[in-house]
């Protein structure tokens, strides 16, 4: 317990501290973001605020589990997986920091995701089916679920990156819960992972929330960088007190919001025939604006979202399996009806900002 603590105090203290001098680097290096019609922002901010993310997160768990493992030698374990994950979380960060400053195309920035991403399954990060027993091609399936996971939630969580305070919140909170469920499990390589995570989340959050506004974005370094994390969290976490069957969906009810959301907007930039990976203000979020609630009030109800989600999913670590599934589908069939309500139901104005252009056709001659 001791060393989660000075994880996150000390990540906590070089994200606070270390924010605001990256933000004055980010202005003399030209890393602006500046206002588009896609986006939600109306004036130029700074968008190195994923490397302040990172190096209070890296330079906590580096220094930290370190110093332990030469006071304590042993009481670290599994470090070659520990360093595989770190490596590909900075691998995660340079990609998206490359991004924020020469905007790769989309497909590429997916294809340089699964370096990371081969790294730590070869490392022990992998979703294991135990329903197939052929050979090499388990193996492969497995490969593919893992890169299909890690993949989405890192992604996820980058798209999320649409307003302020949201994606940060998101981290800090989802991370939290995995805290909860690792202290409680006795699982100390995700403890110290999500220590890390929680407190460079919170130390990035004092800038990046409206209070009044946001003076830094995290970016695509950031975003990349936690989601990958937060990816790897939610493959490792584990409740050896409970059946398999039940506890395989604690980590997807964590990451519900972020599931959530980018399945909305999929669903709704193909029924309207637009790119998913162009930018847009039609996530969840930004219908959340559309109600009324200004942007400290969406970002603060984002994390009371997946807060309430955490709290549901520790349920789920303890219950029977009936008591697991009831849940699940219920909160399935919320999941649902809330789709249907914001997106099949809504007006066109309301899921995507924009009034629909009229066509007007052309008088048909007559002779």
């Amino acid at each position: 317990m001791t060393v989660i603590m000075l994880i996150f105090v000390t990540a906590l203290v070089f994200g606070s501290v270390g924010t605001p001098l990256v933000r004055k680097l980010a202005f003399k290096l030209g890393f602006i973001a500046l206002p588009k019609a896609d986006r939600a922002h109306t004036e130029p901010t700074a968008l190195m605020g994923g490397l302040a993310i990172y190096i209070a997160a890296i330079s906590a768990l580096l220094l930290v589990t370190i110093l332990v493992a030469l006071l304590l030698p042993g009481n670290i374990l599994g470090l070659r997986e520990f360093a595989a994950i770190l490596s590909g979380a900075s691998f995660m960060a340079a990609v998206g920091l490359w991004d924020d400053r020469h905007a790769l195309p989309a497909r590429l920035k997916l294809t340089a995701q699964l370096a990371p991403i081969g790294l730590v399954f070869f490392m022990g990060v992998r979703v294991s089916l135990p329903l197939f027993n052929i050979g090499i091609w388990n193996e492969v399936i497995n490969f593919i679920i893992t890169a299909a996971w890690i993949l989405y939630i890192t992604n996820a969580v980058n798209f999320l990156d649409n307003a302020d305070g949201i994606a940060v919140m998101t981290s800090a909170t989802t991370s939290a819960i995995f805290l909860l469920i690792a202290i409680l499990n006795g699982q100390q390589l995700v403890s110290i992972l999500a220590a890390g995570v929680l407190g460079a989340s919170l130390g990035f959050a004092r800038y990046n929330l409206p209070l009044p506004k946001s003076t830094i974005f995290m970016g695509d370094a950031g975003s990349l960088f936690l989601g990958f994390l937060l990816a790897v969290l939610g493959i490792k976490i584990r409740i050896p007190t409970n059946d398999i069957q039940i506890t395989w969906m604690t980590p997807i009810i964590v990451l519900g919001l972020p599931i959530f959301d980018t399945a909305l907007v999929f669903i709704s930039r193909t029924r309207r025939g637009v790119s998913f990976f162009q930018g847009g203000i039609d996530h969840t979020t930004h219908r959340l604006t559309r109600l009324g609630l200004d942007k400290l009030s969406v970002a603060l109800t984002v994390s009371v979202i997946c807060g309430a989600l955490g709290l549901i999913a520790i349920f789920i670590t303890q219950a029977t399996l009936a008591e697991a599934y009831v849940v699940a589908l219920t909160l399935l069939g919320l999941a649902l009806y809330i789709l249907w309500r914001i997106e099949f139901k809504a007006s066109y104005n309301f899921r995507t900002g924009r009034t629909p252009v009229k066509v007007e056709s052309e008088p048909v001659k007559t002779s």
